[in-house]
């Protein structure tokens, strides 16, 4: 955190690359971020083995529909409020500023969480796939590390290069997807049953459970508004491509949901998930379709994680450049690169941030001995920590951070709702806090859970701290800019005016 109390220019060492994103480029950062080939691969089976629940393809239109209503009000709000930082944007002009800076810090860790978490996933995969096909047997950190340099290459490069690289990974992940989903359909053991798509099956014990890993599937539709300052017309691209992103994840991963079932049959869905957890697609293709089919999925399981973490990495770049800019933290942060105006600065800094999070990690597991905490499966160490402990700690984060904008959102439009309906300034925005500080509380309830716990252990409760101090001290943080600094508390969270952003080009960075 910045310690300088004095302001006199504004608080902005630059802007970033303006209309150079359109509806498709901002869906497909979107989409990528929730990795959809990772999702039905892994996140599906692991729902279905956990919970013993039928009914998850039901569970994911349930939750499209809450997201759903949640981005009208946040579509709403979009118009009115165009900043990197996103939801430290919005909490800071509809509650107030320091709850906006207390915020930023919750996103900025759980963005991290999630990215972060990803890598130890990759790294495993990537390190499996080389053995099994090829006899390679080498660390899995050690394509963690080659993997964080890619994405911190791309990271520093102009945005759209990032979504035409997403855009290709996305495109082949759909098609794999679909493809299996055909395969299913075309076996079914059972028939076409309908089961796995019945309401009856998804209200049932365990619901809770469902909803609480569903949402995690979703993490990463909230991410429009982070582009809002590179968007073609922020006025209505973020609004659209959010919309967009609910529309298709939902309904893709229902039905690629509901085609698992099929594919293995209902009565065996649960079994064999349990059994072969995210192998289960790999090893179903393996058997009813040619194995170069099986082994070119594995790779686009590969690519799935690559477009997530390089989506995550940018939401994170650019929530260190808003706040860098603001001056809420080091300035230093706030600087974009000369030539493609990309947030260098801030992707670094989440670049650092990835490798010193891996070193712990690996420091713990190989020389502290928690490895072995988790004999007999201790090969599976960076999945069952650092996989699946980041990405549900920041799952949790985004979840409690957008039923925070929802309420944001109402008090954004109290007084004056810029000629705007009720529906979208107050009903739909209450509806969606009550629902989404419903599935908090069940995250929450079923974090033992989530994280593969048989009984309570300090990670338990280590984890949500992660997310709860930062966001305490980020609001003490925000009280005391408020008395230091009246002039730089003035533009917390109202990032800076187009027309200046124009004008100031105090420095970019040109070593790049």
């Amino acid at each position: 955190m910045t310690s300088s109390t004095t302001t006199s220019t504004p608080a902005a060492t630059g802007a970033l690359g303006h209309r150079r994103l359109g509806v498709p480029s901002v869906t497909l950062m979107i989409i990528a971020a929730s990795a959809p080939l990772t999702v039905v691969a892994g996140g599906v089976t692991t729902t279905f083995a956990v919970t013993g629940v039928i009914g998850v393809p039901v569970g994911f239109i349930v939750l499209a529909a809450a997201l759903a209503v949640f981005a009208v009000g946040y579509a709403a709000m979009s118009r009115y409020v165009t900043n990197a930082g996103a939801f430290y944007a919005y909490i800071a002009q509809g509650i107030g500023r320091p709850f906006g800076v207390g915020a930023s810090l919750v996103a900025l860790v759980a963005y991290n969480a999630m990215q972060v978490g990803i890598y130890g996933l990759f790294g495993f995969q990537l390190s499996m796939f080389l053995e099994a096909k090829f006899g390679l047997v080498t660390p899995w950190w050690l394509w963690i590390f080659a993997c964080i340099a890619v994405v911190g290459a791309l990271g520093v490069n102009r945005v759209d290069l990032s979504a035409k690289v997403l855009g290709i990974l996305v495109a082949l992940e759909f098609a794999a997807v679909l493809v299996f989903d055909l395969v299913s359909f075309a076996v079914a053991p059972e028939g076409v049953s309908t089961a796995g798509i019945e309401p009856a099956n998804l209200f049932v014990p365990g619901v809770g459970a469902v909803l609480s890993f569903g949402v995690a599937a979703f993490m990463g539709f909230e991410s429009a508004a982070i582009y809002g300052e590179e968007s073609k017309d922020p006025k209505r691209t973020v609004a659209r491509a959010t919309y967009a992103a609910v529309a298709i994840i939902g309904v893709f991963y229902a039905f690629s949901a509901w085609a698992f079932t099929v594919g293995i049959g209902p009565s065996q869905i649960v079994e064999a998930s349990a059994t072969y957890g995210p192998d289960l697609m790999f090893v179903f293709m393996g058997e009813h379709a040619p194995v170069i089919v099986s082994d070119l999925m594995q790779v686009l399981f590969l690519t799935s994680l690559f477009a997530a973490l390089q989506s995550f990495h940018n939401a994170v770049a650019r929530y260190l450049f808003s706040l860098g800019r603001e001056g809420v933290l080091h300035r230093g942060l706030g600087s974009v690169r000369a030539a493609s105006r990309a947030p260098w600065a801030g992707s670094v800094a989440q670049s650092v941030i990835a490798i010193v999070v891996t070193l712990g990690f690996v420091i713990a597991g190989e020389v502290m001995g928690l490895k072995a905490d988790f004999a007999p499966v201790e090969f599976l160490y960076p999945v069952l920590t650092m996989f699946t402990w980041l990405t549900n700690t920041g799952a949790m984060g985004l979840v409690l951070l957008m039923g925070v904008i929802a309420i944001a959102v109402i008090g954004f439009f109290r007084r004056d709702r810029r000629g705007l309906g009720a529906w979208q300034t107050l009903i739909a925005p209450a509806i969606s806090a009550v629902v989404l500080f419903a599935v908090f509380v069940l995250i929450l309830a079923n974090f033992n859970v989530l994280l593969g716990q048989a009984e309570t252990t300090a990670v338990t409760f280590v984890l949500p701290a992660l997310l709860i101090v930062p966001g305490i001290a980020g609001v003490v943080w925000g009280l005391v800019i408020r008395r230091r600094n009246p002039e730089l508390y003035a533009r917390v969270g109202h990032g800076i005016e187009e027309a200046e952003a124009a004008v100031v080009e105090v420095p970019a960075h040109r070593g790049f």
